[in-house]
């Protein structure tokens, strides 16, 4: 673009041709818009390790995501289950990284789903004495530091055999409803 090269039919061509290798690709609109688009290659990475904590929550802070999911039980006596979930998305191309989060913070599992790979911890004792600590001590920046707060938060109140079950429920959905998307 500083070259102006965007002003021309091939230089949007080529900046198309590499927003389609990027994550989902092209929209079904810029498809019909640039017929024949071919993306262009990304290489693929290698032993890539996981330099320092830092780096990873920096990552995190881009990438992750803490989630609290709710959902009707027939098991429980409240009729809800609460579920916590840490959660990192990336593409296939980034299965070494992915695997690698495994034994970097002792804890977790890596599903793979369509072109994704997906590590999760669901573990509440794995949430509470590893991915709580480790971003305790290297935090999170940005939205994400608000979401890890509440996160934490809403461990805290799983813990607590004072509150009954209805209260904690009630707690647990007003944080929930305040979190990711639903933050202002």
């Amino acid at each position: 673009m500083l070259n102006k090269e965007h002003l021309t039919i091939e230089g949007l061509h080529k900046i198309v041709a590499r927003h389609a290798s990027i994550n989902w690709g092209l929209t079904d609109q810029l498809k019909a818009a640039f017929p024949g688009i071919v993306p262009v290659l990304r290489p693929k990475v290698q032993n890539l390790n996981i330099p320092d904590p830092y780096w990873l929550a920096g990552f995190v802070s881009g990438e992750g995501c803490f989630f609290i999911n709710i959902t009707k039980s027939n098991t429980d006596r409240s009729g809800f289950q609460i579920q916590l979930k840490f959660q990192l998305i990336q593409h296939l191309r980034d299965e070494t990284l992915m695997v690698s989060l495994i034994e970097y913070l002792d804890c977790g599992n890596i599903y793979k789903t369509r072109d994704l790979f997906s590590y999760q911890v669901t573990k509440i004792a794995d949430i509470d004495e590893k991915i709580i600590p480790f971003f305790t001590k290297f935090p999170v920046l940005g939205v994400k530091a608000k979401d890890f707060v509440d996160f934490c938060r809403v461990v805290v109140l799983m813990k607590d055999n004072k509150l009954s079950k209805s209260d904690k429920l009630e707690q647990i959905s007003r944080i929930k409803s305040g979190m990711n998307k639903g933050r202002k």
